[in-house]
Protein backbone atom coordinates (compact mmCIF):
# COMPACT_ATOMS: atom_id res chain seq x y z
CA UNK A 1 0.00 0.00 0.00
CA UNK A 2 2.73 2.45 0.97
CA UNK A 3 4.58 1.98 -2.31
CA UNK A 4 1.41 2.67 -4.31
CA UNK A 5 0.81 5.95 -2.50
CA UNK A 6 4.46 6.95 -2.92
CA UNK A 7 4.08 6.17 -6.63
CA UNK A 8 1.10 8.52 -6.83
CA UNK A 9 3.06 11.30 -5.13
CA UNK A 10 6.10 10.84 -7.36
CA UNK A 11 3.90 10.79 -10.44
CA UNK A 12 2.18 13.98 -9.27
CA UNK A 13 5.52 15.67 -8.71
CA UNK A 14 6.66 14.70 -12.20
CA UNK A 15 3.41 15.97 -13.72
CA UNK A 16 3.75 19.19 -11.72
CA UNK A 17 7.31 19.67 -12.94
CA UNK A 18 6.34 19.12 -16.57
CA UNK A 19 3.34 21.44 -16.26
CA UNK A 20 5.49 24.13 -14.66
CA UNK A 21 7.73 24.03 -17.73
CA UNK A 22 4.83 24.05 -20.21
CA UNK A 23 2.38 26.46 -18.57
CA UNK A 24 3.17 30.15 -18.13
CA UNK A 25 3.19 30.44 -14.35
CA UNK A 26 2.68 34.23 -14.37
CA UNK A 27 4.87 34.77 -11.33
CA UNK A 28 3.81 31.64 -9.45
CA UNK A 29 6.43 29.74 -7.53
CA UNK A 30 7.20 26.46 -9.37
CA UNK A 31 7.01 24.61 -6.06
CA UNK A 32 3.32 25.46 -5.92
CA UNK A 33 2.77 23.58 -9.19
CA UNK A 34 4.66 20.58 -7.81
CA UNK A 35 2.51 20.54 -4.67
CA UNK A 36 -0.75 20.93 -6.60
CA UNK A 37 0.32 18.09 -8.91
CA UNK A 38 1.14 15.81 -5.99
CA UNK A 39 -2.15 16.59 -4.23
CA UNK A 40 -4.10 15.98 -7.45
CA UNK A 41 -2.35 12.65 -7.93
CA UNK A 42 -3.17 11.56 -4.38
CA UNK A 43 -6.82 12.49 -4.83
CA UNK A 44 -6.99 10.74 -8.22
CA UNK A 45 -5.39 7.56 -6.91
CA UNK A 46 -7.62 7.55 -3.87
CA UNK A 47 -10.75 8.06 -6.00
CA UNK A 48 -9.70 5.19 -8.27
CA UNK A 49 -9.30 2.91 -5.26
CA UNK A 50 -12.62 4.06 -3.84
CA UNK A 51 -14.67 3.55 -7.01
CA UNK A 52 -12.92 0.47 -8.40
CA UNK A 53 -12.93 -1.44 -5.13
CA UNK A 54 -9.29 -2.46 -5.65
CA UNK A 55 -6.97 -1.89 -2.75
CA UNK A 56 -3.75 -0.02 -3.28
CA UNK A 57 -1.08 -2.50 -4.30
CA UNK A 58 2.63 -2.14 -4.69
CA UNK A 59 2.25 -1.47 -8.41
CA UNK A 60 -1.03 -0.83 -10.15
CA UNK A 61 -0.55 0.83 -13.54
CA UNK A 62 -4.22 1.77 -13.90
CA UNK A 63 -4.26 3.61 -10.57
CA UNK A 64 -1.08 5.41 -11.61
CA UNK A 65 -2.78 6.43 -14.86
CA UNK A 66 -5.74 7.84 -12.95
CA UNK A 67 -3.38 9.62 -10.55
CA UNK A 68 -1.55 11.20 -13.50
CA UNK A 69 -4.79 12.33 -15.12
CA UNK A 70 -6.05 13.81 -11.85
CA UNK A 71 -2.73 15.57 -11.39
CA UNK A 72 -2.98 17.19 -14.82
CA UNK A 73 -6.59 18.20 -14.18
CA UNK A 74 -5.66 19.71 -10.81
CA UNK A 75 -2.83 21.67 -12.43
CA UNK A 76 -5.06 22.94 -15.23
CA UNK A 77 -7.69 24.04 -12.72
CA UNK A 78 -5.08 25.70 -10.50
CA UNK A 79 -3.45 27.63 -13.32
CA UNK A 80 -6.82 28.54 -14.79
CA UNK A 81 -7.97 29.88 -11.45
CA UNK A 82 -4.73 31.78 -10.94
CA UNK A 83 -4.99 33.27 -14.43
CA UNK A 84 -8.59 34.41 -13.80
CA UNK A 85 -7.69 36.00 -10.47
CA UNK A 86 -4.65 37.76 -12.01
CA UNK A 87 -6.70 39.39 -14.78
Amino acid sequence: MFLGVVGWIVLGLIAGFIASKVVDLRGDDPRTGLCVGAIGALVGGWLYSLFSGHAVTTFNPISLLFAAMASVVALLVWHGWRWKSAV
